[in-house]
């Protein structure tokens, strides 16, 4: 459970520029880890425990660059002036023909491959597509003096194309969530009494979630085992310590843990409100605490093949206590 804390300080330089060069003179190409799965199901504060590791930097969802034309939506002075300078940096290259939502719905989106008129268009953006996202983390991790720069932009067809980038090193990170959970997130701003609207946008969050867990496992598999682990949201909540240590060997670089009960909000582009928030406590929660009261007899059913799948994924980060990874 995430507790955002009232500070009258900004958040840590993160915006400055003292030694961006000399670190990206030692690691040339960043290592991108990239947080998969479904929307609503925590990928915002995984991201930012993440980032506030030594040598890391928390981007938010940078597949929003391209559809604000790498402005980001959210305000403050710091968040400006970072992403500004990433801009200034992304110039020279082809990211201006991608501004606005084109390469989201047709190349990013999980639901682009339901749509057989788009499939050409969407084969001919995937080499530019490619290229401008590797020369985005280059700027980014450039901007931040990192060497490790993590995305939450959470599509598994986005993490497909990284994986086919030869300028970045990836590493995936499954996020999953109990799927009531994702559901009830999803039409919590429906009214109760709206109950057509609310059985209309649960059954279509039930065929997203089912299709993004397909996509989601199929380039889960197809990652190096040494770099890709798989979290479950409960379990990182339950233990965030013990989990972010598993998650942060599985990447193998010597990362410092960063203190859960002070996580910097930092300068993400995009992402929840947390992201808003100048220090975060990661408190521990129990299973139980976490179940969402609104149960759905058709999540229970549509999504009940999961279960058995995603416990044979390896490698897993658990919690202390439940099992082997």
């Amino acid at each position: 459970m995430a507790v955002p804390q009232r500070s009258t300080r900004a958040s840590a330089a993160l915006v400055q520029s003292g030694e961006p060069a000399a670190r990206a003179a030692e690691s040339p190409q960043p290592k991108v880890v990239y947080v998969m799965g479904a929307g609503h199901s925590g990928s915002t504060i995984l991201g930012l425990a993440l980032g506030n590791c030594s040598d890391s930097f928390y981007a938010g969802e940078v597949d929003e660059w391209l559809i604000t034309s790498g402005v980001p939506s959210l305000g403050g002075a710091e968040r400006n002036e970072f992403w500004g300078k990433v801009r200034e940096a992304m110039r020279p290259t082809r990211a201006e023909e991608f501004f606005g939502g084109r390469v989201n719905r047709r190349v990013e989106r999980s639901s682009s491959l339901l749509r057989p008129r788009g499939w050409m268009a969407r084969r001919a953006l995937l080499r530019p597509y490619r290229e401008v996202a590797g020369q985005l983390f280059t700027a980014i991790a450039q901007a931040a003096g990192v060497s490790h720069v993590v995305d939450t932009s959470h599509f598994p067809l986005r993490a497909r194309q990284l994986q086919r980038l030869n300028g970045i090193q990836l590493h995936l990170v499954l996020l999953v969530r109990d799927p009531q959970d994702v559901v009830a997130s999803n039409v919590r701003e429906i009214s109760r009494h709206e109950v057509a609207e609310r059985r209309l946008r649960i059954a279509a969050t039930n065929v997203e979630l089912w299709l993004t867990h397909l996509m989601s496992l199929l380039v889960f598999l197809r990652q190096p085992r040494e770099r890709r682990v798989f979290v479950r949201y409960e379990s990182f909540v339950a233990d965030p310590e013990g989990v972010m240590a598993q998650i942060v060997n599985s990447l193998g670089t010597g990362l410092e843990l960063p203190d859960m009960t002070a996580l910097r909000g930092g300068v993400a582009l995009q992402g929840n409100s947390l992201i808003m928030s100048s220090t975060i406590a990661v408190k521990r929660s129990t299973r139980s605490a976490l179940r969402s009261e609104r149960w759905s007899l058709l999540t229970s059913i549509v999504q009940a093949c999961w279960e058995p799948v995603f416990a044979r994924l390896r490698p897993a980060a658990v919690a202390s206590g439940a099992g082997d990874a």
